[in-house]
């Protein structure tokens, strides 16, 4: 059931790369728990924008939610 659900979370976040990669970052999922708590690491440019707490709530978070109901919260490690 694990496994599943971070393909089906990989997968969502595939959708969501492209406009990560536009603004020359992305994003890496580092873990997702048994409780549905997603942790994602933002990378290049994402990594350090002053922004990247709103793409991981409003943009991130959002989507996964939307896709997959059992996430229940993502977090940037």
């Amino acid at each position: 059931m694990e496994e599943k659900m971070k393909e089906r979370v990989e997968a969502t976040l595939g959708k969501i790369r492209p406009s990560l990669n536009a603004d020359g970052g992305d994003v890496e999922l580092v873990e997702v728990s048994p409780d549905g708590v997603v942790k994602v690491k933002l990378t290049g440019a994402c990594g350090g924008c002053p922004m990247s707490q709103m793409t991981l709530k409003m943009g991130i978070e959002k989507m996964l939610k939307q896709e997959l109901p059992e996430v229940k919260e993502v977090i940037g490690v």
